[in-house]
């Protein structure tokens, strides 16, 4: 499973950091962050909120385009090792010079440059979502909405919402969707994680998305989960996330198999990987040992996946010869 080509629609690269890489960014910066590890140098936090938090302290360390730029060149270097070929991953001028968009660009400028750099050495194509941080409030939503708008493109190709569920409501951060969609970006937002099925539905049709990140929590309303069948809604699902969140307590729990079988476009990612302490090698693994997946099913969401991202026709055509060889 694990040589099998891949593709992750669902990744923060903040939260795709390598501890050791944090920590010796910190040490670089003179910050004392260590309480946010544990004694064998992993990510340490209690639930999701604190988990939120030393996200936030984690990226503190990240202060400059090149601290990005060395960022993306750590993480892109963990995905190839994992067999993908291409990968969305979740940006956010929030914490890419403070939503001013001149700093944002000279962030771009050097994510970008990491990025061609991890293509042409290493086999894997990025491209970027654009998030807003939804416990950040809407008008931050709207100045991050405006530096998407301002560099979408070739490789800036969506727009999303990320952050604490339980903050506010889809509708509040109608203005930012709006504007990424005029800018011709493509929409996804995080919800049913923690929001339950009732938050799925109302991304789906406040914010007009045609992803939503994670939404596993649509199986407790089968009529939702006909709905986003229907309608070819896709969910970028991160199992080993959601077992380690305690959200479901084993793979063998998690709703995607059943989601799948009910006709729902599942794909596969893991969010936060060295977090939950998963890649996408592992997920593959655990999703075969508990749900008997074979490569055939595996090149089945692969396409899937392929078919839901948000990269242009000749990406995408070049990424199909990728997962047939």
């Amino acid at each position: 499973m694990s040589g099998l080509p891949k593709v992750e629609l669902h990744l923060h690269l903040e939260g795709a950091a390598p501890p050791a890489f944090i920590a010796g960014l910190a040490q670089e910066k003179h910050l004392d962050i260590a309480g946010i590890f544990d004694a064998d140098g992993n990510y340490r936090y209690k639930d999701f909120w604190d988990f939120l938090k030393v996200y936030e302290a984690a990226t503190s360390a990240l202060q400059s385009p090149r601290d990005y730029q060395r960022l993306v060149s750590a993480v892109l270097e963990q995905s190839a090792a994992s067999g993908v070929v291409y990968c969305e991953t979740f940006l956010s001028p929030d914490f890419c010079g403070g939503r001013d968009l001149g700093a944002w660009r000279e962030y771009l400028h050097a994510i970008r440059e990491a990025a061609d750099a991890a293509e042409r050495d290493m086999g894997v194509t990025l491209r970027g979502i654009i998030t807003c941080i939804r416990h950040f409030g809407p008008d931050k939503a709207r100045e991050t909405a405006r530096c998407a708008a301002d560099t979408a493109g070739e490789w800036i190709v969506g727009f999303g919402i990320a952050g604490d569920e339980k903050v506010g409501a889809p509708k509040d951060y109608r203005w930012a969707f709006d504007c990424a969609r005029e800018a011709g970006l493509r929409l996804t937002a995080h919800a049913g994680e923690w929001g339950g099925p009732e938050s799925v539905r109302d991304a789906v049709r406040d914010l007009e998305v045609e992803r939503i990140g994670h939404g596993v929590r649509a199986i407790e309303d089968l009529a939702l989960v006909d709905e986003l069948a229907e309608r070819g809604i896709v969910l970028e699902v991160c199992p080993g996330s959601n077992v380690a969140l305690g959200l479901y307590p084993t793979f063998r729990d998690h709703p995607i198999a059943e989601l799948d079988r009910r006709g729902v476009k599942v794909t596969i990612s893991t969010d936060d990987p060295p977090f939950f302490h998963t890649t996408m090698a592992r997920e593959y693994e655990e999703l075969h040992k508990a749900f008997d997946w074979d490569d055939g099913q595996f090149r089945k969401i692969a396409r899937q996946s392929l078919d839901a991202a948000f990269c242009d026709a000749d990406t995408k055509a070049k990424i199909a010869k990728l997962l047939e060889a």
